[in-house]
């Protein structure tokens, strides 16, 4: 009786740590923000599943945010105002959401000092592949400056970006390892193309 007891407390045990373990697993949601397509988005949920090991999860498409439009170098969309909507917006179901587009997005770069990068000209509204905060909910991912959409090149860009932006949501700051995707693109797809679609070791080990 003892014996059947125990056993009974065991598979019970079992049971709650793998409910927990399940209850661990990060869900990101893909919000798509006008065009784009099905093979993209499958494109970004294989690669955020493979690399992280999330929930990887579709929204219905909408259309770009209109408060983040802005016609300064235009058309462009800010980056940082995109994102503060879809966290705002953010299904309470997920952890995690990621808006693309293929509208061009934009950021003011700043300075160590908290001025505007020189020349002020360029950085007051520059254009980037995707922003992404640390650590943050939310991030947004442009493909307007990774070309046609039809190589696997491009395509790698894509998987490439959105992994690193969402690296950033998780809490990994840039890394030096110009071979791991969180490395900084230093304003150059170059940089992108020579990183692999991994995490190094180093980066790894800080999300476990």
């Amino acid at each position: 009786m003892r014996m059947k007891g125990l056993s009974t407390i065991v598979i019970i045990a079992i049971i709650l740590l793998n409910s927990a373990c399940k209850q661990e697993v990060q869900v990101v949601a893909l919000q798509p923000l006008g065009n784009i397509s099905q093979s993209q988005l499958d494109l970004v949920k294989a690669a955020l599943d493979s690399v992280y090991e999330v929930k990887v999860i579709i929204l219905a498409s909408k259309p770009p945010f209109e408060a983040a439009y802005t016609s300064f170098k235009g058309p462009r969309y800010r980056a940082d105002t995109t994102i503060a909507i879809l966290r705002r917006e953010k299904p309470d179901s997920v952890d995690f959401v990621m808006g693309l587009t293929s509208k061009d997005v934009c950021i003011t770069k700043y300075a160590a000092d908290g001025s505007i990068k020189k020349p002020a000209s360029k950085y007051t509204d520059f254009g980037i592949f995707g922003l992404g905060y640390r650590p943050g909910s939310a991030c947004v991912i442009s493909t307007f400056r990774l070309g046609d959409f039809n190589t696997p090149l491009t395509k790698n860009r894509l998987a490439k970006v959105c992994v690193h932006e969402l690296g950033h949501n998780f809490g990994l700051p840039h890394c030096p390892d110009k071979k791991c995707v969180i490395t900084d693109a230093v304003e150059s797809i170059a940089t992108v193309d020579n990183a692999e679609l991994k995490l190094c070791d180093k980066c790894k080990k800080q999300l476990d």
